[in-house]
């Protein structure tokens, strides 16, 4: 470079720097003015903060990245679904979010299909069980965690052998364990009560005329079947029947029990006494053969007619031919010792019935002798007695009310008391060993005297009435029919829950051995339909379709204890009904009924004897459930406890309120379940002590 052109740059330089300044505060400003603004760039997932002065660009909660560029979708899910919602739960994620559902088999707390465990939330088991009817007849539910379990009741078993069943698997259905009713036994039958379980037996006795000399009992096996007993009735032999003297027999039907011999008299010989059927008897021997057989008499079919009249047959090997009968009469009063009469005299006649009609006085007592000589010039005498009557003292007897007695007097007038003689006696048919006997007197002077008697009931009397001023006697026979039954003399019971034990104490009753008692189970609906004295004795088995209950058990009277008692549903048979198990969920009226029968008259008498409602499973079944309930309750607040410490060590935090409200959710929830239990075994307890 010159000097010239040194010089020139000089004040060139010079220049340059004085402008420097001014130009870089252009070109700062000029720079300033193309730098963007950071928030507007923000992504649309994110959000602009102010960090130290500094705008900063912050993806949103759910998103992950760099908040300008790119914002993607967060997997919440990912971590596991029991770490981000809690134990029994499914976690879906979702664009930005999740939300969390609950396993089949639990619900949510918060009763929402949905939820965020934020607010304390968690998903509990759901107790199936409380669906009537879930697991079907015969059979009760248990719950389980996160599903349940059906199990068949006490006295039932799974068709299938399994222990325990879900009625959505497949079709199952509980039967009752046992071996049905047992077998017949021809000309045999069962004697006391027996079992349907296997391992029982049964007792077998032949009939009345029929005997064994092997096995009386039948089993139940293993394979629920009767093992059929060797037990074989044969009936009795009486052998040949017996010979009767005078006599032959003239219709025989056989020699084994029950058999007939009829005999008859041969010619000439005519029956004085005894039986012409024999009949072949349960122990082997012919009952009846006292027949006697004696020679035909002169004369026979003796009567008396009129009072003093007497008339006879003759022998038809004599008829037309004359005979002669001689007629001794010895007369007496008892009313007058003094009064004596002794009169023989003779009669030839051939009539073929002939008749005398004899001179006595009136009043008094005779024996009339009639004597004649046979064709075996043997003596044939016949002995009468003949009372002569007096004038009636009273007629038209009329009973009234069975145990009262008018009549009308005829003989004397208003003004003259008449003394009459009563002589009352009783006995029953069904009751031998009964026999009631009272004597009294009575003086009226009444024209229709009434009288009533202290009978009792079911009972056959003949009274005697006498009026003794007139020697007059009358025979009135009067049969009483039975009473009502007392109440049953029983303590009435209400429970829930299990099936009471039921005390019975043995009523008096006037009717006697004719009683029995029986034991009704009917649906509780029905109790207010119930008609004591229309109700048909229905057993359990009954294949008519229309009845609604049935007849649980039978007693008669003579067979009931002064205190005893019954436990319902113990699957035994009291006389020919049996005890069924009752029901679960079922509600029940149990009624005590007593039946006395005789002379084609039946009466009854009922009363409510229990109320069974909310039928459940046995106390040991119920103490299991309880037990198990407890066990749960402990184990559900032990997971729950651990997921929630949980929570509190992971990288999600929840506010202190939310954990707080949950820990008294689970609180409450122990103190409810607590409460549950309690209340379950205090009212087992209280059903087993009634």
């Amino acid at each position: 470079m010159s000097p010239g052109g040194g010089r020139a740059l000089g004040p060139l330089l010079l220049l340059l720097l004085l402008a420097l300044p001014q130009c870089v505060g252009r070109w700062r400003a000029v720079v300033n003015r193309s730098i963007p603004d950071v928030c507007a760039t923000c992504h649309i997932h994110a959000t602009c903060h102010q960090i130290e002065g500094k705008s900063v660009c912050i993806c949103n909660y759910g998103f992950v990245g760099n908040g300008r560029t790119h914002c993607q979708d967060k997997d919440e899910c990912q971590i596991g679904a029991s770490k981000i919602c809690g134990n029994h739960t499914l976690c879906h994620n979702t664009h930005g979010s999740f939300y969390c559902v609950c396993l089949d088999g639990y619900r949510a707390s918060n009763n929402n299909k949905t939820f965020i465990p934020n607010d304390g939330t968690n998903c509990t088991d759901i107790d199936e069980c409380e669906e009537s009817g879930l697991c079907g007849p015969n059979a009760s539910c248990m719950n389980t965690e996160g599903s349940y379990k059906c199990y068949c009741n006490d006295g039932y078993k799974l068709e299938n052998g399994e222990h325990s069943f879900h009625p959505d698997e497949n079709i199952v259905s509980c039967k009752e364990i046992g071996c049905g009713s047992p077998p017949e036994m021809k000309h045999g039958y069962i004697v006391g009560n027996y079992s349907l379980l296997p391992g029982s037996a049964v007792h077998y006795e032949c009939k009345e005329g029929f005997y064994s000399n092997e096995g009386k009992f039948s089993y139940c096996t293993a394979n629920e079947t009767w093992e059929p007993s060797t037990l074989s009735c044969k009936g009795v032999d009486c052998g040949v029947p017996p010979s009767v003297l005078n006599a032959h027999p003239v219709f025989v039907t056989g020699t084994t029990y029950g058999s007939e011999v009829i005999y008859s008299c041969v010619d000439g010989y005519f029956v004085a006494s005894g039986n012409q059927t024999a009949v072949c008897n349960a122990r082997g021997q012919w009952d009846g053969t006292d027949l006697v057989c004696k020679e035909e008499e002169l004369l026979s079919n003796l009567s008396i007619f009129n009072e003093t009249c007497v008339k006879w047959r003759r022998k038809t090997g004599r008829l037309g031919l004359q005979e002669t009968y001689t007629f001794h009469l010895l007369g007496q009063r008892w009313d007058e010792k003094t009064f004596s009469e002794d009169v023989i005299f003779n009669i030839t006649t051939s009539e073929d019935n002939p008749k005398v009609c004899l001179d006595l006085n009136p009043g008094s007592n005779y024996v009339v002798n009639i004597t004649a000589i046979s064709s075996r010039n043997t003596i044939v005498s016949v002995t009468v007695a003949v009372q002569t009557k007096v004038k009636e003292a009273f007629n038209n007897v009329l009973i009234f009310n069975d145990t009262c007695l008018k009549w009308q007097r005829t003989v004397r007038g208003t003004d003259v008391e008449d003394r009459y003689s009563f002589h009352v006696q009783g006995q029953r048919w069904y009751q031998k060993e009964f026999f009631h006997e009272m004597t009294f007197d009575l003086t009226t002077h009444k024209q229709a005297p009434e009288v009533c008697f202290d009978l009792q009931p079911g009972t056959n009397y003949s009274v005697n009435i006498s009026m003794v001023a007139l020697n007059f006697s009358l025979l009135v026979s009067m049969t009483t029919q039975i009473t009502d039954p007392p109440f049953p003399d029983i303590e009435f019971v209400a429970v829930k829950g299990s099936a009471p034990l039921l005390r019975l104490r043995k009523a008096e009753d006037q009717n006697g051995p004719i009683s029995l008692y029986q034991v009704i189970v009917l649906p509780l609906g029905l109790q207010s339909t119930f008609i004591c004295d229309s109700f048909a004795a229905a057993a359990f088995f009954s294949n008519t379709t229309d009845v609604k209950g049935y007849v649980a058990a039978e007693f008669q009277a003579k067979d009931v204890a002064d205190n005893m008692s019954i436990a319902l549903g113990d699957r035994h048979y009291y006389g020919k009904f049996y005890n069924a198990p009752l029901k679960l969920g079922e509600e029940y009226c149990v009624f005590l009924r007593i039946i006395s029968e005789w002379n084609k008259v039946r009466t009854q008498s009922c009363a409510v004897w229990a109320q069974i409602k909310n039928l459940s499973p046995t106390l040991q079944y119920m103490s299991a459930v309880g037990l198990g309930s407890v066990a749960a309750v402990c184990l559900i607040l032990f997971l729950s406890f651990s997921v929630a410490r949980a929570y509190l060590h992971s990288t999600v935090r929840f506010p202190p309120a939310a954990f707080a409200c949950e820990a008294v959710h689970l609180s409450a929830t122990m103190d409810v379940a607590q409460t549950g239990i309690t209340s379950s075994f205090l009212e087992t307890e209280n059903v087993s002590r009634l």
